[in-house]
């Protein structure tokens, strides 16, 4: 192999795998001398690559973990994998996937050759994943192309479809994307309106990048998952259905342990120490409150509305009894 690029990359596909490589046996695997992978190597270094080398009969090479995180390479299956996994996690907002994850499936899809951008969409249409009851899900599509525009600081085009089905175009200088852990929110200045807006993404249609750049205005607080949190609860952002119930929910733990442990929508204000209280417009049904102030692992009370009140003792009452029928069985 006497295409040097090439050859490193090769090198570097190889050495990606979780194992140690012989010299000898890379050398093979390439078609050149020991010396030339020595000197690969080296070149591999010199770009960034932490490779480990050990001496001895049993000696090779390995990638180890370095202070920065270098290129991959990967190989057809391997990126087909990762892009359908980001896509699957991006459209439905799972917890903990943001917009770091979204960035990278847009960097990963600018690159992809068409042949596999292909596979990705094919075998994402395949699947049927499974929604919550609201059936607020999201265009990976979509996300990509605002990640990309917000990257790229970019205006973008955009139909939006308010919560009482109102629809409109607009215009807007894109600044962040926030997950609340089952939504994503565009937080953008809206060029028409003269004002910084939150729009859920689920609503946005056929986003398109106008390749008018401009400088980023400094969103209101400094903090974009904090305006969308204002935002919800001051009900400026698009309403919910008439059924969605107010949050009003007291902690018997301080406001930064509880904000940690809830969507951004939810964040709590400090009532004292070690008290803190959730007043919000709901984003999620009933059941899922529930759940999720359950997980903050903290006392809590909960003043309205009364369907979560009865949720919540309804579940503390089946958890009670699971654990209850759970000791009689053994005894």
């Amino acid at each position: 192999m006497t295409d040097t690029p090439g050859r490193l990359l090769t090198l570097l596909s190889l050495l990606q795998t979780p194992r140690e490589w012989p010299g000898s046996e890379l050398a093979a695997r390439l078609g050149v001398s020991p010396r030339t992978i020595r000197r690969d190597v080296d070149r591999l270094r010199g770009l960034g690559y932490p490779v480990e080398a050990t001496r001895g009969a049993v000696g090779g090479y390995r990638l180890v973990a370095g202070k920065a995180m270098p290129p991959l390479v990967l190989e057809d299956e391997e990126a087909v994998a990762i892009a359908v996994g980001l896509r699957a996690g991006a459209g439905h907002a799972v917890e903990g996937v943001e917009e770091a994850s979204v960035r990278a499936l847009a960097k990963l899809e600018q690159v992809l050759p068409s042949r596999l951008r292909h596979r990705v969409s094919t075998l994402q249409s395949a699947t049927i994943p499974l929604a919550r009851g609201d059936g607020a899900t999201v265009s990976s599509r979509t996300l990509t192309a605002l990640a990309a525009a917000v990257t790229g600081r970019e205006r973008v085009r955009f139909g939006y479809r308010a919560g009482d089905g109102t629809e409109s175009r607009r215009q807007v200088e894109p600044y962040r994307l926030v997950s609340t852990g089952h939504r994503w929110y565009l937080v953008a200045y809206d060029l028409g309106r003269e004002d910084w807006r939150t729009f859920r993404v689920d609503r946005v249609d056929e986003p398109f990048a106008t390749g008018a750049r401009f400088t980023p205005r400094e969103v209101p607080g400094g903090d974009a998952a904090a305006l969308v949190g204002r935002s919800l609860r001051r009900g400026r952002e698009d309403r919910e259905s008439p059924e969605s119930p107010d949050v009003d929910v007291s902690f018997a733990a301080p406001a930064s342990f509880v904000a940690a442990r809830l969507p951004a929508y939810l964040a709590p204000e400090a009532t004292g120490g070690d008290t803190c209280r959730v007043r919000a417009r709901a984003t999620d049904s009933v059941e899922w409150l529930a759940v999720r102030l359950a997980l903050v692992d903290a006392d809590f009370t909960v003043h309205g509305p009364p369907e979560l009140a009865a949720y919540v003792a309804s579940l503390a009452s089946r958890l009670g009894r699971a654990v209850g029928g759970g000791a009689a069985g053994h005894g």
